[in-house]
C-alpha cells in the first residue's frame, strides 16, 4: 500500500480494512477447500494430499481463532 508523502503511518493499524476482509475471507475459504481436498484424497488414496488438506484445515482454523480472539 502506498501512503501520500508526509502521511504518518499508524504502526498499530498497518493494513486497511479491505485487506483485513480479504485475509479473513481466505481463512474461511481454506476450511471447505481443505474438506473437499481431504475427501478427494481419501477417495484417490493419496497420502500427500491427505496431509496437505488436514494441514490446510488446521491452519485455517488456527488463523481464524487468532483473528477473532487475539487480534480483536
Amino acid at each position: 500500500m502506498r501512503y501520500r508523502e508526509g502521511e504518518i503511518v499508524d504502526p498499530n493499524q498497518p493494513y486497511t480494512e479491505n485487506t483485513l476482509k480479504i485475509m479473513e475471507l481466505s481463512y474461511w475459504m481454506s476450511i471447505p477447500l481443505g474438506i473437499i481436498l481431504l475427501w478427494l484424497a481419501i477417495k484417490g488414496r493419496l497420502m500427500w494430499l491427505k496431509v496437505w488438506s488436514v494441514g490446510l484445515i488446521i491452519l485455517g482454523l488456527a488463523m481464524l481463532s487468532y483473528h477473532f480472539f487475539y487480534n480483536s
